[in-house]
């Protein structure tokens, strides 16, 4: 009895300098800020907690969950990839393009993950063979690739309509939507690449130290390469979910979307000095800003006031990661 007593007492103080400790609150900054959100709108708000509003955040956290994982990859192989919102454009125009001439809509689905997956690769070749900077590549990119959309179209969206679409952005399964399966199916395999394969360690030895990733052998070239063209594809993956729910290719890309990527990456708790991080993190980022933005217009908190909101979130979880251990 003395001894469990004393198990006892000593767990109760340690526990307490656990949650004294910053590096705690840094390591789970995305679900403790999400349990907050949850219970402060749903006392706030009455119709937040309603079956059919969690369900339309799911759906809507669905696009930027999915691109955060891919965001998650270059970060965690000590890269940044700011070209994902223009790529995904690029992929939805070419879905939109490849229709117009009578292709199947499954095929265009294969010809933007095609397309968006070469632009990945053309990132990862130019900063892991050409040297340049992952800023400098992407950045350009982003231009490039937004460029090329506006080219290909005209700068005119292209109405799209066809079953297939209309089952991925209306479908569900035992009441879930099937952005939402597609961007949790997503998300493990994600986690079992990163955490349970040998690509996976070689992602995160490449991010520690490329250095001693390279002195063990690792091709750090193709490691890196193989992460901006996972971005990629999940960039493609996200135009097709975003043309099934919009029912359109637009050619104007929306940089809030590589805002939110990379602000749920930040979120999540991932090392921005790579080799460091999760998916789960990242994913649970997502749904946060989702149910952020959310729950403010459900109060009436005007428009113009929410990036400023997620903002300040955004910047207050990038201060805490510098307690991260």
């Amino acid at each position: 009895m003395a001894a469990s007593t004393s198990v006892n007492m000593d767990s109760t103080p340690a526990l307490g300098a656990r949650l004294r400790d910053l590096s705690f609150w840094a390591e789970w900054t995305a679900l403790v800020g999400l349990v907050a959100l949850l219970v402060i709108f749903g006392i706030a708000s009455p119709s937040f907690l309603t079956p059919g509003n969690i369900a339309a955040v799911l759906v809507a956290a669905a696009i930027p969950a999915t691109l955060c994982i891919g965001e998650a990859f270059v970060v965690l192989g000590k890269g940044i990839d700011l070209s994902m919102a223009s790529t995904m454009t690029l992929g939805a125009v070419m879905m939109g393009q490849a229709t117009l001439l009578g292709v199947d809509a499954g095929w265009a689905c294969l010809l933007t993950l095609v397309v968006t997956t070469l632009v990945g690769g053309l990132n990862g070749l130019f900063v892991a063979k050409v040297k340049i900077t992952d800023f400098v590549v992407t950045l350009g990119m982003l231009s490039a690739a937004q460029g090329a959309a506006l080219i290909i179209s005209d700068g005119k969206p292209v109405t799209l309509i066809s079953p297939l679409l209309l089952t991925i952005s209306t479908g569900q399964l035992a009441g879930i939507g099937y952005p939402v399966l597609i961007a949790l199916a997503i998300a493990v395999v994600a986690h079992v690449t990163l955490f349970h394969t040998r690509f996976g360690t070689h992602v995160l030895a490449v991010g520690g130290d490329i250095e001693a990733a390279r002195a063990m052998g690792i091709n750090t070239d193709r490691i890196k390469i193989a992460t901006y063209m996972i971005s990629g594809f999940l960039a493609g993956v996200g135009a097709i979910l975003i043309v099934a729910r919009l029912g359109a290719a637009e050619p104007a890309a929306d940089t809030k979307y590589l805002l939110d990527a990379v602000a749920s990456v930040v979120l999540g708790g991932v090392s921005l000095f790579g080799g460091r991080g999760s998916i789960a993190g990242p994913v649970t980022g997502a749904v946060l800003l989702t149910v952020l933005v959310n729950g403010l217009t459900l109060l009436s908190v005007e428009q113009y006031y929410q990036p400023l909101v997620v903002g300040i979130v955004v910047i207050a979880a990038a201060a805490l990661m510098r307690y991260q251990r």
